[in-house]
């Protein structure tokens, strides 16, 4: 995906009432800067809901998609483990069924069907424009606990290879990324990339307000961004 294409993906959106974009075009824009992403689809329908499910190969998750619903997983709008078709077709009824009892005026638009990765370590990679210091691209242990234990280090953007480096040491989680009672340590150097990648896409267009991925998990050999953020500026 070039430069110019990026720029209509993100204006289109902005026109279209998408300030924050939606996650299959996020992994697209995540895939062009060199961040891996799962295997993900959109579907309207629970029929191709079990078509793609298949596609992709089980486990997966879905995650409902309505521009009135920010916080999924607080809606019900996220279902996980999904092991087979006949339990991805009662999970796709049941997820619309709670989040429509919560969101009475929520216009769904469809759900995405997601490859649901395997356990690794949980971290963050995320970024925003300072008003003060300009784009700013932060790291730190990821996943549910990220609020409690605010395990966090920042830079300036961009940054290259060696810096994101020494960003992942300030944090307590990188211990965990040696590997730890035996486990075997994570690929540190594909983490430091993601980084470098995150922080060059926030730099790259001013319609890029906020960059927010997690979970990154990292493993032996790569990183996935599971959960891809990205939220927009109207810029005049």
């Amino acid at each position: 995906m070039g430069g110019f294409e990026m720029k209509e993906i993100l204006a289109k959106n902005i026109k279209d009432g998408y300030l924050i974009l939606p996650e299959l075009e996020a992994h697209k824009v995540c895939d062009a800067y060199g961040i891996k992403c799962p295997p993900t689809r959109f579907v309207t329908n629970k029929e191709q809901c079990i078509e793609e499910g298949n596609k992709i190969g089980y486990p997966v998750v879905i995650k409902i998609f309505s521009k009135q619903i920010i916080h999924k997983s607080d809606a019900g709008g996220v279902v996980v483990g999904i092991m087979d078709a006949e339990h991805l077709a009662e999970a796709y009824d049941n997820m619309l069924a709670t989040v429509k009892g919560k969101y009475l005026d929520a216009a769904i638009e469809g759900v995405f069907v997601q490859k649901m990765m395997g356990k690794g370590i949980e971290t963050i990679i995320g970024g925003f424009k300072d008003p003060q210091f300009g784009p700013v691209i932060m790291f730190g242990m990821g996943g549910i606990y990220v609020e409690i234990f605010k395990d966090t280090s920042f830079r300036l953007a961009p940054v290259d290879k060696e810096e994101a480096r020494r960003q992942i040491e300030q944090t307590k989680v990188y211990k965990i990324l040696q590997g730890v009672r035996g486990e075997q340590p994570c690929d540190i150097d594909a983490l430091a990339e993601a980084v470098v990648n995150a922080a060059n896409l926030l730099v790259s267009y001013d319609e890029i307000k906020e960059i927010d991925l997690n979970p990154v998990i990292c493993y032996t050999n790569g990183c996935v961004a599971v959960d891809s953020r990205i939220v927009l500026d109207a810029v005049e």
